[in-house]
C-alpha cells in the first residue's frame, strides 16, 4: 500500500494509552527504514508529533535511556501535559536545548527499542519494520559510509545484545514490510497470539 491514510484512521480510533495520547511505537533494526515510514505515517496523521529515540539515546547510553524517556516524555504525556526533552547532538556529543512534544491525539515514537518492555504498557500499538538484522545493518552502513564504520561496529553489537535481552518483534501488533513501492502491513505476533491492543486488519496491499 502506498496510501497510509487507512492505517492512520485506525490508529486514531484506538483508545488512548498514555494519558490522552495514543502512543504508537515504530521499532526495528537500525537501517530497516523506520524513519522514512514514520515520516510518511506522521503526514497521513496530519503531521502527528514524532519522537526520534536517537534524540534520547547518546554515545554513553545507546539503550540505557529508559529513565530519561520516562521522566522527560512518558510521565508528562501521561499527566496530559507537554513533554519537554533535551535532544542529543551526536556530533557535538552533548544534549542540546529542550524541545517540546505536545500531548496530541496520536504521538509516534520511532527508533530501535521503541517497543521495549518498559515502554509497552503505555503503547496503543507497536509496529515493527520487518527486515532482518543483517540486511538492515548493511543498508545502514551503505547509507552512512565508511566514516562511521567504527560506530556501526559498536552499534550492531549493542543492538544485538539489547534485542537478545528485551525483544520487541514478538510483541508487535503489526509487521511493516517495505515493498518496491509502498508497504505491506501484516498481522504481528501479538495479534496472532490474541494479545494485541486492538483489532488488527490483515493487509497485503501491494503498490503497482
Amino acid at each position: 500500500m502506498t496510501d497510509l491514510s487507512p492505517l492512520a484512521t485506525r490508529l486514531r480510533a484506538l483508545a488512548p494509552s498514555c494519558g490522552p495520547v495514543r502512543l504508537i511505537a515504530v521499532d526495528g533494526h537500525a537501517g530497516s527504514g523506520k524513519s522514512t515510514f514514520t515520516a510518511r505515517l506522521a503526514t497521513a496523521l496530519g503531521d502527528a508529533p514524532v519522537l526520534h529515540l536517537d534524540d534520547v539515546a547518546s554515545h554513553d547510553s545507546c539503550f540505557t535511556w529508559t529513565d530519561r524517556l520516562r521522566e522527560q516524555v512518558l510521565e508528562p504525556l501521561e499527566r496530559g501535559g507537554c513533554a519537554r526533552y533535551t535532544p542529543y547532538d551526536w556530533t557535538a556529543r552533548r544534549f542540546g536545548a529542550p524541545r517540546l512534544l505536545p500531548p496530541a491525539p496520536v504521538v509516534l515514537v520511532e527508533g530501535v527499542g521503541a517497543g521495549r518492555r518498559a515502554v509497552r504498557p503505555r503503547l496503543a500499538r507497536l509496529l515493527w519494520m520487518d527486515l532482518g538484522a543483517a540486511e538492515s545493518w548493511e543498508r545502514g552502513r551503505r547509507r552512512d559510509g565508511p566514516a562511521l564504520t567504527e560506530f556501526w561496529d559498536g552499534w550492531t553489537a549493542a543492538e544485538a545484545e539489547h534485542f537478545s535481552a528485551d525483544p520487541s518483534r514478538p510483541y508487535a501488533d503489526t509487521l511493516v514490510r517495505q515493498l518496491p513501492a509502498g508497504y505491506a502491513l501484516l498481522d504481528g505476533p501479538a495479534s496472532a497470539a490474541g494479545t494485541n491492543h486492538s483489532v488488527t486488519e490483515r493487509e497485503h496491499d501491494t503498490a503497482s
